[in-house]
C-alpha cells in the first residue's frame, strides 16, 4: 500500500535495489502494457467498443490502484531480469558490451511511438538516446550515479515505427565527474539518428 511506505533514506541518485516482486508474468503484464498503448494509438473501433473498453480500463485501474508504490519499492525499473529492467516508460531494448568496449544492441519503436507518416517522433527518439548513452557512461566507466547534463540529437533519416533497429555507443573521453559519449542508430546500413551527450557523476546524496 502507498500510505504505509517510508520516505526513502538514500536522499540522492540511488542505484536500483533488485527484487523479484511482480513474480513470474511480471514480464508479461509490461508487454501486454505496451501493446495496450499500441492498440489506443492505432485503433479505429466502432463507438461501443471503446465505450466497453473504457469501462475494462476503469476497472483495471481499480484493481491496481490500492497497490500504488513510491519509486523505491516498487518493481517497476528493479527487475533486472527483464529488459531495461522492467520499466515501462523506456523504448524496449536489447543491449550487451562489445569485446572492443563499446554498448550495442537493437531497439524496436511501436505504434505507441508514432509521429506522423510511419515515423518515430523525435521526443521517442530522445529517450531512446538518453536511456542508451546513460547505459554507455554506466556500464563502461563503472559510474552508478550520474545526469544527463546535454543531449544532441541529429535526425539524419526517418526512423521507422515496428521495425528492429540496431544501435552502437561509446565513451569518447571522461574529464573528471564529465562523461562525454556518444553513439548512433541504424537500420541496416542506413544511419538514421546520431547523438551525443554529457553524463556528470553525481556526488554521494547529490540529488
Amino acid at each position: 500500500m502507498a500510505g504505509d511506505q517510508q520516505q526513502h533514506p538514500g536522499g540522492g541518485f540511488n542505484p536500483p535495489e533488485p527484487t523479484t516482486k511482480g513474480g513470474p508474468d511480471y514480464g508479461r503484464f509490461i508487454d501486454a502494457v505496451r501493446k495496450l498503448q499500441d492498440h489506443a494509438r492505432a485503433v479505429d473501433a466502432p463507438d461501443d467498443v471503446i465505450t466497453e473498453a473504457a469501462d475494462t480500463l476503469e476497472k483495471l485501474s481499480a484493481l491496481l490502484s490500492p497497490y500504488d508504490a513510491d519509486e523505491w519499492a516498487s518493481p517497476s525499473g528493479r527487475r533486472m531480469d527483464l529488459p531495461v529492467r522492467g520499466n515501462i516508460l523506456t523504448v524496449p531494448i536489447e543491449s550487451r558490451k562489445t569485446e572492443d568496449g563499446r554498448i550495442e544492441g537493437s531497439a524496436r519503436f511501436g505504434r505507441f511511438h508514432l509521429g506522423r507518416n510511419g515515423a518515430v517522433h523525435g521526443g521517442s527518439l530522445g529517450m531512446l538516446f538518453d536511456t542508451v548513452l546513460g547505459l554507455t557512461a554506466s556500464v563502461l566507466t563503472g559510474s552508478p550515479r550520474q545526469r544527463t547534463a546535454y543531449l544532441k540529437i541529429n535526425y539524419r533519416n526517418i526512423v521507422p515505427i515496428e521495425t528492429e533497429l540496431q544501435f552502437d555507443a561509446g565513451v569518447d573521453r571522461v574529464e573528471g565527474r564529465k562523461i562525454f559519449v556518444s553513439g548512433k542508430l541504424t537500420d541496416g546500413d542506413t544511419l538514421l539518428t546520431e547523438a551525443d551527450a554529457l553524463f556528470v557523476k553525481l556526488k554521494p546524496g547529490q540529488p
